[in-house]
Order: C-alpha cells, then structure tokens, then sequence
C-alpha cells in the first residue's frame, strides 16, 4: 500500500491520559495550530480546523494489546 504524507500522526498522551492525534502536515494558518483527529457522536470524522486538543471528541482510549515476553539468549544457553 502506499502512504502520503496525510497519514502521519503525532500521537500524544492528554493530561486525563486519552490518546490525541494530531496531523504531521497540516496546520492552522493564521495560529499554528496543529489539526487534531475527532469524531463526532454519529462516528463520522470532523474537520481538521474544527476540532481542538480539549474536546472530547478528540480523546481517544488506549486499548492494551497482548504482548508476548521473551527471554534474550544469553551465551550459557547455548549448547556446548
């Protein structure tokens, strides 16, 4: 598949530990501001320009995932 540039993200952790998006390449014009990923009640996405970093339609949970251990081998685990 082929990625732009749209699709990078800068993930961050909000103050009440919620995951925001925010977009790598676009930014507000006039302020700088970065444009942030959200979804309205419908789960349709808002625009860029409309959603700002403290609305809950920004805020994202994180969801754990399963995460297999493993030991590094050492050289006393090899066999001789």
């Amino acid at each position: 598949e082929l990625f732009t540039p749209e699709c990078k993200f800068k993930e961050s952790v909000f103050e009440n530990y919620y995951v925001i998006y925010s977009s790598m390449l676009y930014r507000q014009q006039e302020s700088g501001r970065a444009w942030f990923l959200g979804l309205n009640k419908e789960g349709q996405v808002m625009k860029g320009n409309r959603v700002k970093k403290t609305k809950p339609a920004a805020h994202f949970l994180p969801k754990p995932l399963e995460v297999a251990m493993y030991r590094e081998p050492s050289l006393h685990d090899i066999g001789e």
